[in-house]
């Protein structure tokens, strides 16, 4: 998609055009300057300006976020920083990689290794042995100066909280794409069968990163459901799915707002993830990102944005 198009950009157009407020493209649309009177405001990838520096930059450290949400009591999915080997010079003790294996060691399911920071889904391995964590790091580094390490875990179901000043104004869940084996067909074959096509770029290549072909050839087991990536990303092809009032809908609402009082940050979404029955925060991203919950939903996206602006404007 293009960065002009995004549903971020035309929520901040909408606004401008409602509100008397000149808005202005630059780098394609990835910065968007507004501007009424002598006010001028910026917004810059899918932050809008709200939240401070601090609270920005701790929101976008996967590590820094757990340990400040650890010391604060609020329930979270450890992530273990490692700097890459160019930073050597900055570190008290210098050499990753025999830590890197006490943790594989002590966590025997796997580890989960990705990027410090992003919030695509990107480069994101799970691994079970030495090899796979090497050959891990290794991409990673090369692209990155730091990544972060965190247990590999059942996650039962995984949803996204949009807070904005302590208040839940979006609650969805992410619904992965599965398929229902019938004894006779393999899961490549049942996945094709059952991904839109305008949806298999999406779906498909994760699917075929994560097995190998005998994994992709076998029959799958009439009445078995199977998941076609481990990843609940929405940029990996799962669903968003808004969460009706109950239980489980204020239990992540209830940790979504201790995390965002935990680091300070005012516009953020927040992921929390179910682990045996109890919800965890698994990561908190600054930037708000509503593309795919658009789809279905974009009067509530842009209510969302609106508030979010009003805070700026007044």
């Amino acid at each position: 998609m293009l960065n002009n198009r995004r549903i971020f950009v035309q929520a901040i157009k909408r606004y401008g055009d409602r509100n008397g407020i000149a808005v202005d493209l630059k780098s394609d649309g990835w910065l968007i300057i507004m501007q009424r009177g002598d006010v001028r405001r910026c917004a810059f990838g899918y932050d809008i300006g709200l939240n401070t520096a601090v609270a920005h930059r701790l929101a976008n450290d996967k590590a820094a976020t757990a340990e400040i949400l650890g010391m604060t009591g609020v329930p979270c999915i450890p992530h273990t920083l490692f700097l890459s080997p160019e930073m050597n010079e900055y570190v008290s003790n210098p050499g990753s990689w025999q830590a890197m294996l006490d943790l594989l060691n002590r966590y025997p399911r796997g580890l989960v290794v990705k990027p410090n920071e992003g919030t695509t889904g990107e480069s994101v391995f799970m691994v079970t042995s030495a090899a796979e964590l090497e050959l891990a790091a290794s991409r990673i580094f090369s692209s990155n100066l730091s990544l972060a390490i965190s247990p590999r875990v059942n996650i039962e179901d995984e949803v996204r909280v949009v807070m904005l000043d302590d208040e839940a104004r979006v609650v969805y869940g992410k619904n992965r794409p599965s398929v229902e084996g019938d004894g006779k067909h393999s899961l490549l074959e049942l996945a094709l069968k059952a991904t839109p096509v305008e949806l298999r770029s999406t779906v498909l290549p994760g699917m075929m990163a994560d097995l190998d072909k005998a994994g992709l050839d076998a029959i799958v087991p009439a009445g078995e459901r199977r998941v076609l990536n481990w990843r609940h990303n929405l940029d990996s092809g799962a669903q968003p799915i808004l969460l009706e009032h109950g239980e489980a809908r204020d239990a992540c609402v209830e940790i979504a707002t201790r995390a965002a009082k935990a680091i300070g940050i005012r516009f953020a979404s927040v992921d929390v993830v179910k682990l045996d029955g109890g919800w965890q925060v698994l990561e908190i991203n600054s930037g708000v990102m509503m593309e795919a919950l658009s789809t279905r939903h974009p009067d509530l996206v842009y209510a969302v944005y609106d508030s979010a602006l009003d805070k700026i404007f007044g």
